[in-house]
């Protein structure tokens, strides 16, 4: 596993699952074309899984 994962939103959570917009607000993903850089766990991936249809990763 990598140490660390590069996250960007790519498409807009508004027309999401309630539960898949809260989960990209707890990713720290606010606004379109934003990118975080987040610990690569379980936990961290887990909640990528879930929305991966709006997100694009890539591992550092």
């Amino acid at each position: 596993m990598a140490e660390k994962l590069k996250v960007t939103l790519v498409k807009s959570p508004i027309g999401a699952v309630p539960k898949h917009r809260a989960t990209c607000e707890a990713l720290g993903l606010r606004k379109l074309n934003k990118t975080v850089e987040l610990p690569d766990n379980e936990a961290v991936r887990g909640m990528i899984w879930h929305v991966k249809h709006l997100v694009k990763v890539e591992e550092i």
